[in-house]
């Protein structure tokens, strides 16, 4: 059991099959204590970030907060929801092989081997 001192409410297992179909840890994502902070307790930030649940201490009630100033975050649950918020719902980032720019047709050296071999 990761060792926080913090009283949030566990509600139940919180999984989240559609953006993470195996696992937070399997995902690359997520380190262990993560993943194990997102099951315990991702249901519970999931309901204070909605609306859902009301803050019922002082951890929940500043959770709340960081939700709307990041900058805030100091614990590694707020940390590891922000992280987990920039995964699932932030654009995905998206690497191609090709090359922004296309080549002029005066530097396309097809061209150039047809003339010679005439």
């Amino acid at each position: 059991m990761i060792c926080l001192t913090l009283n949030f409410v566990m509600a139940k297992t919180f999984y989240d099959n559609v953006k993470f179909p195996r696992g937070f840890a399997k995902s690359g994502d997520f380190t262990l204590s993560e993943e194990e902070i997102l099951t315990i307790y991702g249901d519970t930030m999931l309901g204070l970030e909605s609306g859902e649940l009301t803050p019922e201490n002082s951890e929940e009630k500043h959770f709340v907060k960081v939700l709307e100033n990041p900058g805030k975050a100091k614990t590694k649950i707020e940390r590891t929801w922000l992280k987990y918020v920039q995964l699932a719902r932030g654009r995905k980032r998206f690497h191609t092989l090709n090359g922004r720019n296309k080549p002029e047709a005066s530097d396309d050296y097809a061209e150039e081997s047809l003339a010679e071999d005439d």
